[in-house]
């Protein structure tokens, strides 16, 4: 198998852990403090790839101030998208509660969380192609790492859907759409920027990392504290060690 086809199996694979947490939610009512102490654990996840695995690879191979810049990129890029759609309704996406607005209450809500959940998930995807790159097979702890923060979030999302009145089809071709485009993004990255300098790499990196770090901060860490302020910060440096073992174990 190609690289690039091989990078959108693992992304699809990836992807797919937001069909399986959206799936937990519709069926089993699972309790707010719950869903907040996974989503708080998800997070710390997160937060260790890009420590240990993104940022650090992106400043190896691109030197410190490319990985600034394209770090820097890329958070703007996604705060400023980020809040062009929470004035179309998308602001509480993945909070599980009754927070996120009806298509009734707000016009188009429906589709800016759609478009939302996209945008979230789209950096986590190529730099999970990326990891390709070097030749070695796809990066475990990247893998690990968005995988295990990817059930969380289509937990979290689909209950907060479902509590707005949104139904089946909606959740479920939302989260479907977003796991084959995480495949894609995967592959695309891979194919596009396999014969890509390490300079480049390393920018593109960069600003994947950026755009994840601002999307925990606006979205999964204030889902977590709202409901579980008490133990998130334990169950987030859970979860950053978590990952920071599976990354150091697979290394």
């Amino acid at each position: 198998m190609s690289l690039s086809l091989q990078a959108g199996a693992w992304g699809l694979v990836a992807g797919l852990a937001l069909v399986l947490g959206a799936l937990i939610a519709w069926f089993v009512r699972v309790p707010p403090r719950v869903v907040a102490g996974v989503m708080a654990f998800g997070a710390g996840v997160l937060i260790s790839a890009l420590a240990f695995d993104l940022v650090d690879e992106a400043e190896t191979q691109g030197g410190l101030g490319a990985t600034i810049g394209g770090f820097v990129a890329g958070a703007v890029v996604y705060v400023a998208a980020n809040a062009l759609l929470a004035r179309r309704g998308a602001r509480h996406r993945k909070r599980s509660g009754g927070q996120q607005p009806s298509e009734q209450e707000q016009q188009g809500s429906g589709a800016a969380i759609a478009i939302g959940a996209l945008l979230d998930g789209i950096p986590e995807s190529v730099v999970l192609g990326l990891s390709l790159l070097g030749g070695q097979g796809v990066g475990i702890g990247v893998l690990a790492a968005i995988f295990i923060s990817n059930l969380p979030e289509g937990l979290s999302s689909a209950a907060g859907m479902k509590a707005s009145g949104r139904r089946a089809g909606y959740v479920f071709g939302v989260w479907g759409g977003i796991a084959v485009a995480s495949g894609l993004a995967a592959l695309v990255g891979a194919l596009t920027l396999q014969d890509a300098s390490p300079a480049t790499v390393a920018v593109i990196t960069a600003i994947a990392a950026g755009a994840i770090l601002a999307m925990l901060a606006d979205t999964m860490i204030p889902e977590a504290f709202e409901k579980d302020h008490a133990a998130t910060g334990l169950i987030t440096a859970a979860g950053f060690l978590t990952a920071f073992t599976i990354s150091r174990a697979g290394g």
